[in-house]
């Protein structure tokens, strides 16, 4: 089995246009969650989110690639393009042919959707564009990326609700460390910060009207965001071979369903992932020392999570920091665990561990060190990124620094 290790690391979302931009936000504790700007935002009863603002993508593609692109593939393709110029990688020859693509997303072209059910039930229009269909669907981000750089191996796309990017991820990691795949490129992506998307959303009662708060007392929902996060996955041989930068090793990852319900999330399920991302990784629990939570800020879930913590790690367990970045840039839904998986990587390589922000009360439900408000400086070796996903679905990635 190879090692796998990650050379390349690019996003957009509501803290930064870059990496580099979105870890200062992580490390000052900034919130990228406002007031949401959209048409008829004033029929909404959620106003606030984690929007991209200031993205001017007629800027940035052609009026032929504007007519294909949803805001979700459009993320994803300035996303991608960061990410591979870090890596250094020229996808060509063998090593494009071999290369490929597995991205997450939950609700693919949602901003298309929208457009044009408008358009046909609202302004009564009777035809709609002929792209209107490979803009929406959930594989066009995939796809673009593929055709920007020439990447010829395996491509497709995961849809796995809130775990989808770390699905994607999961699946790129075994295909490298099989030998399938020299290099990877993979996240996720999501856009539904618009009308019908927020609507729908509203429907689940799960959504808070003024901030995102895990792990506080007083949280009282999720917080929706949008962006995208991609990662270049390498052969570790492969990359060292060639001098790249490595940012951290992807050592384990494991999946498990709740099989239990559609909505409500399982301690059982997320310590089964947990604990089965340890064992893929041959680590034992006392190494971590970080955990990206998937802290939605919903009352059912900051629990279950910290129950299902202090399950697999024990005693352990008060010795772990812990802590939600959608609590400064909301939840990307498929697109979040690529997004959160930056701050696993700040963690490791910089040490310095992102903080859970807008905490103002301890519930005694989640009595572990959630990194309160403040960006905490700390040596970290191993950490762990969780999602756990609407339908049960959960996703553990493990990581470690390479020294």
């Amino acid at each position: 089995m190879k090692r796998v290790v990650i050379t390349g690391a690019g996003t957009i979302n509501s803290l930064g246009h870059s990496v580099p931009d979105t870890l200062e936000a992580m490390r000052e504790g900034r919130c990228g969650i406002g007031e949401l700007d959209f048409r008829d935002v004033d029929r909404l009863a959620i106003k606030i989110g984690g929007q991209v603002r200031d993205f001017e993508a007629e800027g940035r593609f052609n009026r032929q690639q504007m007519s294909l692109y949803d805001r979700f593939t459009q993320f994803t393709l300035t996303a991608a393009q960061e990410a591979i110029a870090q890596a250094g990688l020229e996808f060509s020859g063998e090593l494009a042919a071999k290369s490929g693509v597995v991205l997450g997303t939950a609700g693919g072209g949602v901003s298309t959707w929208d457009d044009n059910y408008r358009s046909v039930y609202e302004d009564g229009k009777n035809r709609v564009h002929p792209f209107v269909v490979p803009k929406l669907m959930n594989n066009a981000a995939a796809s673009h990326v593929s055709m920007e750089h020439n990447l010829k191996g395996p491509s497709f796309t995961v849809s796995t609700a809130c775990a989808s990017s770390n699905h994607a991820m999961a699946q790129a990691f075994q295909m490298v460390r099989s030998g399938m795949a020299p290099a990877m490129v993979t996240g996720g992506s999501e856009s539904m910060l618009c009308f019908g998307g927020v609507k729908a959303w509203e429907g689940l009662r799960v959504m808070s009207k003024d901030a995102c708060r895990p792990f506080s007392a007083n949280r009282n929902g999720m917080v929706q965001g949008e962006g995208a996060g991609v990662f270049v996955f390498e052969d570790f041989d492969h990359a060292r071979a060639r001098g790249a930068e490595i940012l951290c090793e992807v050592a384990g990852f494991a999946m498990s369903s709740d099989a239990s319900d559609i909505v409500m999330p399982s301690k059982q399920g997320a310590a089964r992932a947990m604990a089965g991302a340890l064992n893929d990784a041959k680590l034992n629990a006392e190494e971590v020392g970080y955990i990206n939570a998937h802290g939605t800020g919903t009352a059912a879930n900051d629990k279950t999570e910290c129950a299902a913590v202090a399950g697999v790690f024990g005693p352990h367990a008060d010795n772990l920091m812990i802590s939600s970045t959608k609590s400064m840039h909301g939840h990307l839904i498929g697109g979040t665990g690529a997004v959160e998986l930056l701050a696993c990587i700040m963690a490791l390589r910089d040490g310095v561990v992102a903080p859970t922000i807008g905490y103002e009360e301890p519930d005694p439900e989640c009595a572990l060190d959630v990194v309160p408000n403040e960006a905490r400086e700390a040596k970290v070796d191993v950490a762990l990124s969780n999602a756990f996903a609407f339908g049960g679905l959960n996703a553990v990635l493990a990581l470690k620094a390479v020294k």
